[in-house]
């Protein structure tokens, strides 16, 4: 009976070890991150989502009809023509997979993964939703969690930059020290002169005589403390690698946010050097060795 019980619990608990993908859309999946829950490391659990759009197909649904009675013989009238009714073509909608994505999960939202870094410890991500040298779109907040903010913040060379912002704006008043020049080469003029998106706040100015509305490059730690609504700017943007931008125009620049994050010591090392991959238990968290889609480890595949 014993022995029964103890094939039950091990089928179970086998069977509920994760597999864990080792890639998204060309973009190599590694610890501590993982794309199915109970992979990676349990600090940066949800925050990777590996997303597949669909495309709808319309395609005619072919219907074959066979007459199986028997003809009937019938006296021929003339009679005026009537034209047959038109009879529309049934249609059957399917679907294809069209794209594969990674996305960084926030509480602001979803931001499209570029290009992550393992030997800089980097993580690249793109707000479609933002404005850029060359598109202009409404304000939104960008918000990372507590967690987050902690293990993954932006990088020290990625620079928000609020635009249009009011002349009663926190950031031009009582807290203007947030506001710092990234370069000597760039200021608020760059973007006002050389991006098509920001021009028409140029010539909104030379129409009224006006001074060019301020600006204000910042860090996110401001994003984070105060909203665009509270900041009292119209629109924002962010680059990264500043460090590099010094001879660049602003349409060169690098759009995006560079998040750079800290390797927790978990003991991963170990377990991937005996051949294992890491990951955790999805109830207690605990670090677990995934040796094969049936065995696991807390420590190492092999001799524990």
């Amino acid at each position: 009976m014993s022995l029964i019980l103890f094939l039950v619990l091990f089928f179970f608990h086998s069977h509920s070890l994760p597999v864990c993908r080792n890639s998204c859309a060309n973009i190599e999946i590694d610890y501590p991150f993982g794309i199915d829950d109970g992979c990676g490391a349990p600090l940066f659990r949800n925050m990777l989502n590996c997303s597949t759009t669909f495309t709808p197909l319309t395609t005619p649904t072919t219907t074959t009809t066979t007459n199986t009675t028997a003809p009937v013989l019938t006296p021929t009238f003339a009679s005026p023509t009537i034209a047959s009714p038109t009879i529309a073509t049934p249609t059957t909608t399917v679907t294809t997979p069209s794209a594969t994505a990674l996305f960084f999960q926030t509480p602001s939202g979803s931001y499209k993964v570029e290009s992550i870094d393992y030997a800089s410890k980097t993580v690249t991500i793109y707000d479609p939703s933002m404005s850029t040298c060359t598109i202009l779109q409404p304000h939104h907040d960008f918000l990372l969690s507590d967690l987050q903010s902690a293990l993954i913040p932006p990088s020290p060379d990625t620079v928000f930059a609020l635009v249009n912002c009011s002349i009663d704006s926190p950031v031009l008043n009582h807290y203007k020290s947030l506001c710092f020049n990234f370069s000597s080469d760039h200021s608020c003029d760059d973007l006002y002169n050389s991006c098509t998106s920001f021009k028409i706040f140029n010539v909104s100015r030379m129409l009224s005589n006006d001074t060019p509305p301020a600006c204000c490059f910042t860090s996110y730690a401001t994003l984070k403390f105060m909203s665009m609504n509270i900041l009292d700017c119209t629109h924002y943007t962010s680059f990264y690698d500043v460090d590099k931008l010094k001879d660049e125009k602003p349409l060169d620049w690098s759009y995006g946010m560079k998040l750079s994050y800290s390797l927790p010591d978990t003991g991963c090392n170990r377990c991937r050097r005996s051949g294992g991959t890491c990951g955790f238990d999805v109830e207690t968290e605990g670090m677990l060795c995934i040796c094969s889609p049936t065995l696991n480890s807390t420590r190492q595949c092999g001799n524990n």
